[in-house]
């Protein structure tokens, strides 16, 4: 299965290497982070990929117990505050620290074995 969205393609390895780019585009970043609106729930950016794929479904079992309470409390919580139509107090927003990848690298790994398991799924033995 191709796994589409954010983490398909990335420039962000190019722009974190180059000086200038950094500084045109950490800006930008922050703005676009601040508008669109999930730390206002508390949200972290891992909470928002989309839950269906094989390859979330893989790396959210892979989660520490402590992650996955964490994310199903912000979860509930912000499920709550958009029944209330009302984002939470500005003290229990996301910090742009706080906002870390954390189930980002379970994806990438799972990504990783399965292109693996499909190279020796089709490995060809060719005799002498």
């Amino acid at each position: 299965m191709v796994f589409f969205g954010p983490l398909q393609y990335s420039l962000a390895p190019k722009i974190l290497a180059s000086k200038s780019m950094m500084k045109w585009a950490q800006p930008l970043a922050l703005w676009f982070s601040k508008q669109s609106g999930y730390k206002k729930y508390g949200l972290k950016y891992d909470d928002l990929l989309v839950e269906e794929s094989d390859n979330v479904q893989r790396a959210l079992g892979r989660l520490t117990p402590a992650e996955s309470y964490e994310r199903a409390f912000r979860l509930k919580r912000a499920s709550q505050a958009s029944v209330l139509h009302a984002p939470l107090p500005e003290e229990q927003w996301t910090k742009d620290g706080e906002d870390v990848r954390y189930l980002t690298p379970h994806i990438q790994e799972v990504q990783k074995e399965e292109k693996e398991r499909a190279m020796w799924d089709t490995i060809s033995v060719k005799r002498k």
